[in-house]
């Protein structure tokens, strides 16, 4: 059974009426009022507003949706202790014994939906548009039972799965190509040959062609550890305050992660449990997409006792003793070890002090780019926090067409600045439609700063993006310039003003 709060880091927020939460100045959540103005998630925050005036505009803050979904969670735990956090907003369980107690299926899912909504109420003054429950044999078809409200009876997965677009395996990517080739449903997908899809799309295809067949999607290699790897601290005296607790957590990650690298394992889901002066007993697992590090294990673990700690249902005396426990393990194939003999304990201080740092100043503080796909060099590097996984949102080895040509640029500008291009007379050169400009560019005027004269400049070339979305449809144009003292810009000619996309060195 998965339990799904629809667009959660909205309703943790608290704020009612049209809402976007924004991260790199892009929509990544958006409320239903916002979606109905025409808000669409990967927007711009300036098309967001455009297409919202009245647009509330949060930041992203997963302390504070993890710290506001514990009483949801702790609500779901009053069914079946042994529940799992995928992430806030959406946590599973075990369904086949709680059903039994509860009456089946369909009353359990109806007494937890009426217990997590009474939750949230509580917790964040707003309801939201409530939360939906599903069941199916495994996790991903549960999550996609849960988006529909839908109660799938054992055996029927793949059947429930089969008219279901690809779009719904959540690599769209692969699901552009497999629509590409005529394979548009999860059914047509599993009605493939299995050694064939593993030829042809590697191990990405066999892994959702599984996932097509309502396969569980958890690794083969989990097991349960061959030894008691946990680890556990008394806290004397009792500690009632975040910082503290998450001080003895630290030490305790530290001790975890050692005791699983000398046993050649990686845990990819940790139990996290805790007791009270007066006896009372939290626990609570989290699972990690990746791998845990010690940083992510310690980060997690902060989350926990943040939501333990301040949240409504705090136990009533300060805790006593912290465990962790490691509930599901992966072998450790292995990593690259530096090509230099010093490097390896270098990057290992690194990575001690930038989660020291991260520890301090959150999650999003340290920030690390990663190669991605796309055409301007904006769109190329993605930052994603430290010890998250390194994984480009796009496919950066694609053609991409109209994509800027090496060198590439040594600065971006994000967000982009926007700058006054004339000619020798000057009026503010144009491009038309056949990204010819009106006239040749003379002087460049930043918004801050002195005027500059242009040395040099290429012709603009055009570039359309997604035409056939009118949501998401772009022109632009781009032009490189140099100046007088040396340097050289790319600019980006759309909406009818001029912008710095890039600076070169």
């Amino acid at each position: 059974m998965v339990v799904w709060c629809p667009d959660w880091p909205v309703v943790a927020s608290g704020v009612a009426g049209p809402v976007a939460v924004i991260h790199a100045n892009r929509v990544v959540v958006a409320s239903a009022e916002a979606r109905a103005e025409g808000v669409r998630v990967g927007q711009r925050r300036r098309q967001a507003e455009a297409a919202c005036p009245g647009l509330s505009i949060v930041g992203r803050d997963e302390d504070r949706d993890a710290r506001a979904f514990e009483p949801l969670v702790a609500a779901v735990a009053g069914f079946c202790p042994t529940v799992e956090v995928i992430r806030p907003g959406l946590c599973a369980f075990s369904a086949r014994g709680p059903a039994r107690y509860f009456g089946g299926e369909e009353s359990l899912a109806r007494q937890v939906t009426e217990a997590v909504d009474a939750a949230t109420v509580a917790a964040s003054g707003t309801r939201g548009e409530g939360c939906r429950v599903g069941v199916a044999d495994g996790p991903f078809a549960g999550t996609l039972a849960a988006r529909r409200g839908r109660i799938v009876p054992p055996g029927a997965t793949a059947e429930f799965l089969a008219p279901l677009s690809v779009k719904e395996l959540g690599r769209p990517e692969l699901a552009d190509l497999l629509e590409r080739l005529g394979v548009r449903t999860l059914g047509r997908l599993a009605a493939l040959p299995a050694p064939q899809v593993l030829s042809r799309f590697g191990w990405e295809g066999a892994a959702v062609h599984r996932l097509a067949r309502g396969m569980d999607e958890r690794p083969l290699d989990a097991r349960r550890p061959p030894e008691d790897l946990s680890v556990e601290d008394e806290l004397d005296p009792p500690v009632e305050r975040v910082d503290t607790a998450a001080f003895v957590a630290k030490a305790l990650a530290d001790r975890l992660y050692a005791g699983l690298v000398d046993g050649g394992w990686r845990c990819t889901l940790v139990r996290i449990e805790a007791e009270s002066e007066h006896g009372e007993s939290l626990s609570r697992t989290w699972r990690h997409d990746g791998t845990f590090s010690a940083a992510t294990l310690a980060e997690r673990v902060r989350w926990q006792l943040d939501g333990w700690l301040t949240g409504p249902s705090r136990p009533t005396a300060g805790l006593t003793k912290l465990r962790l426990v490691p509930e599901e393990m992966v072998v450790d194939h292995g990593t690259q070890l530096g090509f230099w003999g010093g490097m390896a304990e270098a990057d290992r201080q690194a990575a001690r002090v930038l989660a020291r740092v991260q520890s301090m100043i959150g999650p999003d503080g340290v920030l690390t780019a990663v190669l991605d796909g796309g055409r301007s060099p904006i769109e190329r590097a993605t930052l994603v926090p430290w010890g998250d996984q390194r994984t480009p949102r796009r496919r950066p080895e694609l053609p991409w067409p109209g994509r800027i040509p090496p060198p590439a640029p040594a600065l971006t500008s994000a967000p982009s600045a926007s700058v006054a291009l004339e000619d020798s007379r000057g009026r503010p050169v144009v491009v038309n439609g056949r990204a010819e400009p009106s006239g040749a560019p003379a002087t460049l005027r930043p918004d801050r700063g002195s005027e500059l004269s242009v040395s040099g400049w290429s012709a603009p070339w055009p570039c359309q993006e997604r035409w056939w979305d009118p949501d998401g449809h772009r022109r632009r144009a781009w032009m490189q310039v140099t100046v007088d003292d040396g340097r050289a810009f790319l600019l980006a000619a759309e909406g009818g003003c001029w912008w710095v996309e890039a600076v070169y060195d």
